[in-house]
């Protein structure tokens, strides 16, 4: 497979020209990546359409060497990045104005722009990489749907291991274990599994709480393969289903079913959002249905772009988002079912495998 790091360099570059800056410095770990293939923990890029130099530390000598190649010019620094930054951009020369990420640079390092870098001038951007990031290539699409497997393999497992009397805790262990065992090599966020009446609990910790006969059971998680994320949620019942449990269920399957079968390439956020929110605001719950639709899935868990009801921006072809509307009645319980659905030019694609309807476990 062709290395897509040099036109993802090419295409910053044009981004460079276009936001009036000689170069860009890059302070972001996932979007350093995303352009060198440097996974470490501690990096700083300073690219421009003539030159690429990724500066790290001692750690990662080996590392750096081993996933960058010749694309940059790699310098271990044994004292500070920042020493390593001044250093490197005297010795370039020509670099006058020089744009930041201004959505990443903490303030004590935009200090030292303003104070060490000060021979500098200093233009902040916004989104210059995180754009490029949007459309998925070949391999990252790949990438991402693998992860997705993996996800749903460990899910598959998991659920045969449920019961009644399990803490939240330990069906999270157990989750965890399964996620290992087919291969994440971590988790894009803690894995949240919510039970009873903290189903309600979009973003819930998991906690000692026993699971009782009866009992709603979300499960929201990720996998992670070289990099890139999956991001799935599936709701369960412990026992047997009420009917008004399954009657909230399938306004949620119904409206997840439309949404990642309707959003297309080119609509906005906005638009995307709606197409869950319409369905679910006329079966009478709408304000249930609180936080958005989705957002991108690649690099990172949360990326570019949104679908939300404030987004007006276009979902750009070849993204991947995620598609998780729900219903969450406080002190009774919750229903999520996310999906993570590619963009494609023929439509979408939906890439989480598993079942959509209502499953009794244990």
């Amino acid at each position: 497979m062709t290395d897509p790091r040099p036109a993802r360099l090419s295409a910053l570059a044009d981004g460079l020209t276009a936001a009036h800056v000689d170069g860009l410095l890059v302070s972001s770990l996932p979007n350093i990546r995303y352009l060198t293939g440097f996974s470490g923990s501690s990096a700083l890029l300073f690219a421009t359409p003539r030159d690429v130099v990724l500066i790290t530390d001692f750690r990662y000598q080996t590392q750096v060497a081993e996933e960058v190649g010749q694309l940059a010019r790699i310098v271990i620094e044994p004292q500070s990045l920042w020493t390593g930054l001044w250093q490197q951009l005297s010795q370039l020369g020509y670099p006058q104005v020089v744009g930041f990420e201004s959505s990443h640079l903490l303030h004590r390092d935009f200090q030292r722009l303003l104070e060490a870098g000060a021979r500098w001038q200093w233009r902040p951007t916004v989104d210059l990489v995180e754009t490029l990031r949007e459309r998925k290539d070949a391999g990252e699409l790949g990438l991402i749907r693998a992860a997705n497997g993996v996800a749903t393999r460990a899910l598959a497992r998991t659920i045969e291991q449920v019961r009644i009397g399990m803490s939240e805790l330990e069906v999270a262990g157990v989750l965890e274990k399964s996620l290992r065992d087919e291969g994440s090599e971590g988790f894009p966020f803690p894995s949240i599994v919510a039970s009873g009446p903290r189903s309600a609990l979009p973003h819930a910790r998991s906690t000692n709480r026993v699971i009782e006969a009866g009992d709603f059971l979300l499960l929201d998680f990720g996998a992670e393969t070289h990099g890139y994320c999956s991001d799935v949620t599936r709701t369960f019942v412990v026992g047997r289903a009420a009917p008004e449990q399954r009657e909230i269920y399938d306004v949620v399957r119904v409206a997840n079913e439309t949404a990642a079968s309707g959003v297309r390439a080119g609509m906005s956020g906005r638009d995307a959002d709606a197409i869950a929110r319409d369905y679910i605001q006329q079966r009478g719950y709408g304000d249930l249905f609180g936080h958005s639709l989705g957002h991108g899935l690649g690099l990172e868990v949360h990326e570019a772009p949104r679908l939300a009801r404030t987004a007006d921006g276009a979902l750009a072809e070849g993204a991947v988002v995620t598609i998780e509307p729900g219903i969450y009645r406080p002190g009774w319980g919750g229903v999520r079912i996310e999906d993570d659905v590619f963009l494609g030019a023929d439509g979408p694609v939906i890439l989480t495998s598993f079942p959509h309807e209502l499953m009794e476990l244990g």
